[in-house]
C-alpha cells in the first residue's frame, strides 16, 4: 500500500529519517520498502538546506519504481521560470516575487547547471494529482471541475510548453484551475478591510478551507493556516460566495501546502493535510494508508 508524505522543502535528513522510520531501506542508492509504496506530495524543493539531495532521493525513488510523486505549486514555478523560447532566453519576465523562493534552490545547483535542467525537465513529466486505489492525492486542492481542466491539458505524459504558457497568464481558465489545484481556494478580503500579521505585514486574502462552503461562515472559521487574527463575524452574503462542499462519501484526500505546524493533520474522515511545515521548524509527516475507507489518526507517523 502506500506511504504519503508531505512538504519536504530541501529537508533530505529528515526525509530519510522518515523512510527509515517506516521500514525503508537502502539498496543500490534508493531507499526501497517491500510491500509499500511511497507518495510525495510536491514541494521537495526551496527553503530547506538540503535541496539538491531531496530532489536526487526523491526522484531515484521515483525513476525506480519505489514511489509516485505529483507537483507542488513551488515546482511549477520553478518549470515557469525556466522556460526558454527558441533562442534559448527566458519565455517570460523573471520578476523578483517569483525568483525569490527559488533563491536556496539555484544556491545548490549553481555549479551543476545540467543536472538542475535536467530534473526540470523530470518534474515537467510529474502530474499535478493521482487517483490510487480509492484515494486521492493533490496538492492543495480537489475541485472536479479544476481536476478535470488540469486533465485535459496534461497530454503525452508531461505539460507541454503551449499550456505551460496558459497557465503563466493568470487569466484563464487553465492557469486558474492549475494554480487552485496546487495552491489551494484564497478568500479576498474587502477593500475597506486589512488585516496585519504578527510582523504588522497588511494582508487582503487569506487560504480558505477550501472543502467547505463559505456560504453562513465566519471569517476565522473559514481560514487555513493563517498567520494573522482574522473577524469573528459571519461573512456578509454579498462577498461570501458558494462553493460545493467536498462529500463526506466521496475518496479520502491527501494534501500538503498549508503548513500546519500546530493541531491535527486529519480535518474529516476523509481529509488528511500532511504539510507540518517543516520550513518553520515542524515534522516532516507521513500517512501510513492499508486500503481503509476512513482516516485512521494512528496511522499518521512524524
Amino acid at each position: 500500500m502506500y506511504d504519503i508524505i508531505g512538504d519536504i522543502h530541501g529537508q533530505a535528513s529528515m526525509l530519510k529519517d522518515l523512510l527509515k522510520s517506516m521500514g525503508y531501506k537502502v539498496q543500490k542508492g534508493v531507499y526501497k520498502h517491500e510491500s509499500r509504496k511511497a507518495v510525495f506530495l510536491g514541494d521537495f524543493i526551496n527553503r530547506g538546506p538540503e535541496i539538491l539531495e531531496t530532489v536526487r532521493t526523491v526522484r531515484a525513488m521515483v525513476e525506480t519504481g519505489n514511489a509516485l510523486a505529483i507537483l507542488g505549486n513551488h515546482e511549477l514555478n520553478a518549470i515557469i521560470f525556466e522556460l526558454k523560447d527558441k533562442a534559448g532566453k527566458p519565455l517570460f519576465k523573471r520578476l523578483l516575487k517569483y525568483r525569490m523562493p527559488l533563491t536556496q534552490t539555484f544556491k545548490e545547483f549553481v555549479h551543476i547547471p545540467d543536472e538542475y535542467k535536467s530534473h526540470i525537465k523530470w518534474m515537467r513529466t510529474l502530474p499535478m494529482f493521482l487517483e490510487l486505489d480509492g484515494i486521492r492525492i493533490v496538492h492543495a486542492c480537489w475541485d472536479e471541475q479544476s481536476i478535470e481542466i488540469v486533465r485535459n491539458n496534461y497530454t503525452e505524459g508531461r505539460l507541454k510548453k503551449s499550456v505551460l504558457k496558459q497557465i503563466s497568464k493568470n487569466s484563464n481558465e487553465v492557469s486558474k484551475a492549475f494554480w487552485q489545484t496546487c495552491k489551494g481556494v484564497d478568500f479576498k478580503l474587502p477593500n475597506d478591510l486589512l488585516v496585519y500579521d504578527e510582523t504588522g505585514q497588511a494582508h487582503r486574502r487569506f487560504r480558505t478551507k477550501w472543502w467547505l462552503n463559505p456560504k453562513g461562515m465566519k471569517f476565522q472559521d473559514l481560514s487555513l493556516e493563517s498567520r494573522f487574527d482574522l473577524p469573528a463575524y459571519t461573512i456578509p452574503p454579498e462577498i461570501s460566495g458558494e462553493r460545493i462542499p467536498y462529500g463526506e462519501d466521496e475518496p479520502i484526500v491527501f494534501f500538503g501546502h498549508y503548513c500546519l505546524k500546530n493541531g491535527d493533520n486529519i480535518f474529516t474522515p476523509n481529509l488528511c493535510c500532511l504539510d507540518s511545515c517543516v520550513s518553520r521548524k515542524g515534522k516532516l509527516a507521513a500517512y501510513r494508508w492499508s486500503g481503509e475507507k476512513k482516516l485512521i489518526p494512528e496511522n499518521i507517523v512524524k
